[in-house]
């Protein structure tokens, strides 16, 4: 009952569209149906040549539909576009964009995803770190264990990039609401949070958060860049706040703004009030 938008026909004999609609994870993609069947065996080479398009999930506007991470699908699509990938310098979501590969089926893409092949097939920090480990295992085997753990611990051979990302500034956002009623007490939705934001040096972000923060409307932003745009994929402060002080993090200052957003003349009704606090951590 589904109607596919057509824009003329794809592959000689194809039932499926020139163009084509995906739905991957919330996040919507438009391509063309020769990108999707690039490389042969792989998932969606299987979904959009050898399937019907009746017997493929779709969303309530009629899009293709994958349960896949949204974000990182577009560089999944990248790579099939020319069969090459450029990732950011510094590209912390490397291993879940091989799980990706791994998944659709793309064993290339997957393998320079490895972080065993070498640098100049793929881009990220995890590479160095390896080589470093490798190198560390080599003066070990060769009885230089002891000497490696003497500088070690004088800190005479910490990278420029460790110093740098010693200490900063973090700030955490947040806009709630809440409720007070006739007896000036707070109902069941108190610090009701919607979003809480991620201020700060990108690196220092991605050190503490990880994989909890959310990158999508700063996606690729260099490490020794500032952002204001990231925010956290869960809305409790305090799972935040544990992940600063995890970190070495500290509080040095808090302020925050309430506001009257709806007020009635009925005194029997509650009044509801909106705030925006913002918590400022630092890490010397």
């Amino acid at each position: 009952n589904h109607k596919t938008r057509l824009s003329g026909c794809g592959d000689s004999g194809s039932p499926f569209s020139e163009i084509i609609e995906l739905n991957v994870g919330g996040q919507v993609y438009v391509t063309r149906h020769k990108t999707l069947v690039a490389v042969p065996d792989s998932l969606l080479w299987n979904m959009f040549s050898q399937t019907s398009p009746r017997e493929l999930a779709r969303d309530s506007k009629g899009r293709f539909f994958l349960d896949r991470d949204g974000f990182l699908f577009r560089y999944i699509l990248d790579y099939l576009r020319d069969l090459n990938l450029v990732l950011p310098d510094y590209f912390p979501e490397k291993s879940r964009l091989q799980r990706e590969a791994d998944f659709f089926q793309l064993r290339d893409l997957a393998k320079r995803l490895s972080p065993r092949v070498s640098k100049d097939n793929s881009i990220g920090e995890e590479v160095v770190q390896s080589d470093a480990e490798e190198g560390a295992l080599q003066c070990a085997s060769s009885g230089a264990l002891d000497t490696l753990r003497t500088v070690s611990g004088s800190g005479a051979t910490r990278s420029p990039s460790l110093d740098s990302r010693k200490s900063g500034y973090i700030t955490i956002g947040y806009r709630g609401s809440y409720t007070i009623g006739r007896d000036i007490q707070t109902d069941a939705k108190f610090r009701r949070v919607a979003r809480i934001t991620v201020c700060g040096k990108t690196s220092l972000a991605k050190e503490v958060f990880g994989d909890t923060l959310n990158e999508s409307r700063d996606p690729d932003r260099p490490p020794e860049r500032y952002t204001s745009r990231y925010y956290l994929k869960y809305n409790f402060l305090e799972q935040a706040f544990d992940k600063l002080t995890e970190a070495g993090f500290h509080m040095v200052a808090c302020s925050s703004t309430g506001t009257c957003a709806y007020t009635s003349s009925d005194p029997s009704e509650d009044k509801i009030w909106t705030s925006y606090t913002e918590y400022v951590f630092c890490r010397e």
